[in-house]
């Protein structure tokens, strides 16, 4: 199976999406990588970054909202899943595993 292309965005980049990324760094069939929507982000969102994904997950609908004015170009037609997780978290907190696992189910290949 081809490898799928999953970017993880959050503000900053420093907590919900590297969790996110690392939690699936070693999923058989896909590949990721995490940005921040703020200029100041660890990895800034950028153009190519868009287009490198089969599928953008964003932590909350602020950051969806920030994507499609950025980079609407660069995303065409591309769905944006809202994930719903609250900036209340530390990088690999059981807590924000627990929710991304369960958030993220339906979309890891089988």
């Amino acid at each position: 199976m081809a490898d799928r292309n999953y970017l993880f965005v959050c503000s900053q980049n420093r907590l919900r999406s590297p969790t996110a990324e690392h939690l699936f760094a070693e999923v058989q069939g896909i590949a990721t990588i995490s940005a921040g929507t703020k200029r100041d982000a660890e990895y800034p969102l950028s153009d190519e970054l868009v287009e490198w994904a089969d599928f953008i997950f964003v932590m909350e609908r602020a950051h969806r909202t920030k994507l499609q004015n950025r980079h609407r170009a660069a995303l065409k037609d591309m769905r944006i899943i809202v994930l719903g997780i609250p900036d209340e978290y530390q990088f690999m907190d059981t807590e924000l595993v627990r929710l991304i696992e369960s958030k993220m189910r339906r979309w890891l290949p089988a």
